[in-house]
């Protein structure tokens, strides 16, 4: 290609030489282009080039409107993320093109767009468990018309929109070239990078009936098909790091600088009972000298509870919740299990306290403050400097009463009923503190849980639902100052299930899973600037199959490739 051509113009002809491409790109004004290439082009305004594309309108004067399901208008995109794939329906138009117009002078981008009809993605056979009961498209889904840009048009389009608004029009013809429908919305490009990579778990849901037909969210024969990822949003695919463990692993952990590792792993007779931390490192290794033994002491409950155990901001902590004074694991959670895939398993802690474990002297011990039986204390999450523990808390109960009906769905009315609210204690090196309810997320008539704080602070975004926490069909986050105050809700929040959130290092990014698209959970980001507002949500295209599901995303603080992979080496047997 001559060097001599102007820079933007370059850029043009590198996106008409890509194999395969099919778009007009608008690379500079008329004086820049050669003769010989200017039918390739269509610059807005300047005449006898393409003329045909605006020549015509529908016949009664106006536009019908075209419904743009995503991007959301106002959507935030982080810079350098892999192209979105635009969703519209349009009941009139039979072909369409897609403008890009800039803020500033820079021409606008015409692309007459070849789209497609949305389908479901690929299926992993190994997940199948009903042949008939697929992920199926919804019917406005099947009504849906996609177009993904390719890799160099986007780049260029989040180039010149870097922290400007970019109108995208979409209009469909008629006819040949005749206009009959036409919307449009705003879309920009932050200029705050996420700046690390995602952690997540890949699962399959394959509810089955074990044992007194006794349902199963996964048969045991199936948990080596649990996969852990990382996802680099700059990269089209996630990088497998961990499957075919011989245990169940589930709910893992950071230390705010990525260099500890910490995950609540399936011990001996499923008891719930052992709890891995290791250094981070490329190829790591997880043996059983790794491994803490919950349930050695006894001192606190016949088994450990250990939802949501997290390591603390240095790593020398792990936080958890334990069941209380002689209690089984039974007796601390409500835990229903369904055959219908799409929300199989309610289960939240309905005793417990929060306790901390010392790595260096290998000692547990309650925490004062967030340790009385009348309560349930759990979920608790540390503030960056390590200062601080926030937690969700309900007066204790029985997870079953007598007589109790079963319930048959999520959000049943059989549930046994909780409600959590936010409080928040000093660590104060393992001595606690008295706990001080979080004014906005609590007493508010509504289920207040899965706290996750900012990392300068400021913010504490949170789960909201009517009763339990976190995996509910009604679960929406919520946003309030760390101090306490008014509550705001999300805008990223999407229709079904908003959870499983974690804060990007740089404070300026939120993950979380969604069921809005798919019974089988997706990952979502929203940028959310130092006032707290946030952005609609953006979808992590491509990180499992169309039949597997994605859930606890966690930012960490490293380069995507600072983990390979991990083995896990567990023995079945106690030390």
């Amino acid at each position: 290609m001559p060097k001599t051509l102007h820079p933007r113009l370059r850029v043009g002809l590198g996106l008409l030489a890509s194999a395969g491409a099919c778009l007009i790109f608008v690379v500079a004004i008329a004086s820049l282009l050669p003769a010989s290439l200017s039918p390739q082009f269509h610059i807005k305004g300047i005449p006898d080039i393409s003329k045909t594309v605006y020549a015509a309108q529908s016949p009664i004067g106006k536009l019908s409107q075209i419904s743009i399901d995503y991007p959301e208008d106002g959507s935030v995109f982080p810079p350098g993320i892999t192209p979105p794939q635009f969703l519209w329906r349009d009941a009139a138009g039979k072909s369409w093109s897609i403008d890009f117009s800039f803020a500033d002078k820079t021409p606008a981008i015409h692309i007459p767009v070849k789209a497609e009809r949305m389908h479901v993605g690929t299926i992993d056979p190994d997940c199948v468990s009903n042949p008939d009961d697929l992920p199926k498209l919804t019917v406005q889904q099947a009504a849906t018309w996609t177009w993904t840009p390719d890799a160099a048009t986007w780049s260029a389009i989040q180039s010149t929109a870097a922290g400007k608004p970019v109108t995208v029009t979409i209009t469909g013809y008629r006819e040949g070239q005749v206009a009959f429908s036409q919307s449009r919305i705003a879309i920009s490009t932050s200029p705050d990078p996420v700046g690390a990579p995602i952690f997540y778990r890949d699962v399959p849901l394959m509810p089955s009936t074990g044992e007194n037909g006794v349902v199963q969210p996964l048969a045991p024969s199936t948990i080596h098909l649990i996969h852990w990822r990382i996802r680099d949003i700059r990269k089209p695919e996630s990088h497998t790091v961990l499957k075919d463990m011989p245990t169940c692993g589930n709910c893992h952990s950071f230390s705010v600088d990525g260099k500890t590792f910490g995950m609540d792993i399936d011990g001996p007779a499923n008891d719930k009972g052992l709890y891995a931390v290791v250094p981070v490192q490329r190829h790591m290794s997880i043996e059983s000298k790794d491994m803490v033994h919950w349930n050695t002491d006894a001192k606190v409950g016949k088994t450990r509870v250990g939802f949501m155990s997290q390591v603390s901001p240095d790593g020398r902590y792990v936080l958890s919740t334990f069941a209380g004074p002689s209690l089984n694991l039974m007796d601390s959670y409500y835990v229903t299990n369904f055959m219908n895939y799409r929300f199989l398993q309610v289960f939240y802690p309905t005793r417990g306290i929060l306790e901390w474990y010392n790595r260096a002297t290998g000692l547990r011990q309650p925490l004062p403050g967030a340790d009385d039986p009348h309560y349930v204390q759990t979920d608790g999450v540390w503030s960056h400097d390590g200062k601080y523990i926030v937690f969700a808390r309900a007066e204790a109960r029985d997870p079953r009463p007598p007589r109790q009906a079963q319930a048959i769905r999520a959000n049943d009315p059989n549930e046994t009923p909780i409600q959590y609210d936010l409080y928040r204690i000093p660590f104060n090196d393992g001595k606690g503190g008295k706990p001080e309810r979080i004014v906005g997320a609590s007493q508010n008539g509504m289920s207040n849980n899965f706290p996750k704080i900012s990392p300068d602070g400021s913010w504490i975004v949170y789960v909201q639902c009517k009763n339990g926490q976190l995996m509910r069909p009604d679960s929406q986050l919520f946003i309030v100052p760390f101090n306490g105050g008014t509550p705001r809700r999300l805008r990223a929040n999407t229709r079904l299930m908003n959870s499983w959130h974690s804060f990007s290092p740089n404070g300026r990014w939120l993950v979380f899973s969604s069921k809005a698209r798919s019974p089988y959970t997706q990952m979502y980001l929203t940028h959310i600037d130092a006032d707290g507002n946030d952005s609609p949500a953006i979808l992590i295209d491509n990180t499992t199959a169309a039949n597997r599901a994605v859930n606890i995303p966690e930012f960490v603080n490293m380069d995507s490739d600072n983990i390979d992979d991990i083995q896990v080496h567990v023995a079945d047997a106690q030390k």
